[in-house]
């Protein structure tokens, strides 16, 4: 009587193998994301449509100069190709020429450090300017509060002093 079930067992893993081994392969060969990789957003769905499409060209102009190169040298390219960028087309220009200013103070590094060197580079933003200047004051002492922590560490710092205590 254990053997037609053991038999059935067998046959039914054996017939379920070869489909769950396509499906491994299928995400294999590209038709899910690669990991890392985030394709372009909407720009339809975007407050300022005009201005994501234009950084959506710059982005792609800048990618496509510094296709050939890997490493340390296409980090440099990417960053010449920032330092070009023309903050005359941006939304906020001021804020633009300070990030460029930032970033060439900053050159010289990498990774977390350079990171770092950015936040620190950067002038406090101007809230009297902005939308909501109560909601700009208070994300303003957030960044102030988290500006020693770097990558995923400040970004939980963020997220646990912005979203609303429950």
């Amino acid at each position: 009587m254990k053997n037609p079930l053991i038999i059935a067992a067998l046959a039914a893993t054996l017939f379920a193998l070869p489909a769950f081994a396509q499906q491994g392969a299928g995400n294999q060969q590209g038709s899910a994301p690669a990991q890392g990789k985030r394709s372009a957003p909407d720009c339809n769905k975007a407050k300022d449509v005009e201005q994501c499409k234009a950084r959506q060209a710059a982005h792609k102009k800048a990618f496509d100069a510094c296709k050939d190169k890997a490493g340390p040298a296409r980090k440099q390219c990417m960053h010449a190709q920032a330092q070009s960028a023309d903050c005359s087309q941006a939304r906020k220009p001021a804020q633009c020429e300070s990030r460029k200013q930032a970033y060439a103070a900053c050159k010289d590094q990498s990774g977390p450090q350079f990171k770092r060197c950015v936040q620190e580079k950067m002038p406090p933003v101007d809230c009297s300017t902005a939308g909501n200047p109560e909601r700009c004051m208070q994300h303003q002492k957030v960044r102030d509060l988290c500006k020693e922590k770097i990558g995923a560490e400040h970004k939980q710092c963020l997220r646990e002093n912005l979203a609303p205590k429950k």
